[in-house]
């Protein structure tokens, strides 16, 4: 694989038992996102969102790593090199798959599987769900050439995580492994890397015997409700319910059945079971 890498070839996907298997595809370059890449990615999330065959989206990396930021080539010195307009191009081209990503209608999960810096905190957010490899390592070194973690980077760290490891993080530039990233709360957790595809498949078919309107709502709901005031969430969470049982009131009155009726599921315990359903 060389630079001249075909822009439809920088990301790969597969989907296996309604699992989207999609990888960042620039091994050689440690998967640093380019404007290619980020038009490709917008592409392939086009394609699988509302694919009937896809109830999870897996985001991972291929080789040993998951994607160690931007390329400063192509994104940075390329595109500044055609003026205010083309440094403006590719911040959109970039932020638009990110902002898919976060609300994007199936669950996604981030796989870390290596190298996670800079700009990959954006994707890495985007994903309602991450899992790492112990090996991973993730870093903000912007600050150790001279710019901010922009692009949303500073964002994400202070989201994640509490002020004061967002500050050390920020403006250390060390990198922390997985282990770590998982304490901070970068990820949900941290595996043996040999271990790591099979733990988020357990997670992925586990989410894919829940209701998958209810999903859509409730991972939008955690994303929206940070942000509010208790009495603004409060209502804005009344309001979507509302809208779930609209959608899919058979839904939400099969798994109470269950529940009452059949005494065939208890609700802390797992899933009711869909397939009567439909």
């Amino acid at each position: 694989m060389t630079t001249n890498q075909a822009e439809s070839e920088t990301v790969a996907f597969e989907v296996t038992d309604q699992i989207a298997w999609v990888r960042f595809n620039r091994p050689e370059k440690r998967n640093c996102m380019s404007p290619r890449l980020n038009r490709q990615m917008l592409r392939v999330l086009d394609e699988l969102e509302f694919r009937p065959d896809v109830g999870v989206l897996v985001l991972t990396g291929a080789g040993t790593a998951w994607s160690a930021g931007m390329d400063l080539k192509e994104y940075f010195r390329d595109s500044e090199a055609e003026g205010l307009a083309g440094t403006r191009q590719a911040q959109r081209e970039a932020y638009t798959w990110w902002r898919r990503l976060r609300w994007f209608q199936k669950p996604t999960i981030a796989m870390v599987n290596g190298w996670c810096f800079g700009g990959g905190y954006g994707p890495l957010f985007g994903c309602d769900l991450a899992f790492c490899a112990l090996e991973a390592q993730f870093g903000l070194s912007e600050i150790n050439w001279g710019i901010l973690p922009g692009g949303g980077a500073a964002k994400v760290a202070r989201e994640l995580l509490s002020f004061r490891r967002a500050m050390y993080h920020t403006l250390m530039g060390e990198n922390i492994d997985g282990r770590t990233a998982a304490e901070w709360g970068l990820v949900n957790e941290a595996v043996p890397a040999a271990q790591l595809q099979e733990r988020v498949t357990a997670v992925a078919r586990a989410l894919l015997q829940k209701n998958p309107v209810a999903i859509k709502a409730a991972k939008d709901a955690i994303r929206r409700v940070g942000e509010m005031t208790y009495d603004n969430a409060e209502d804005y969470l009344i309001r979507a319910q509302e809208a779930a049982n609209f959608y899919d009131a058979e839904g939400r009155q099969e798994g109470i059945r269950q529940f009452i009726d059949e005494k065939s599921y208890k609700p802390g315990l797992g899933a009711y079971d869909r397939s009567k359903q439909e």
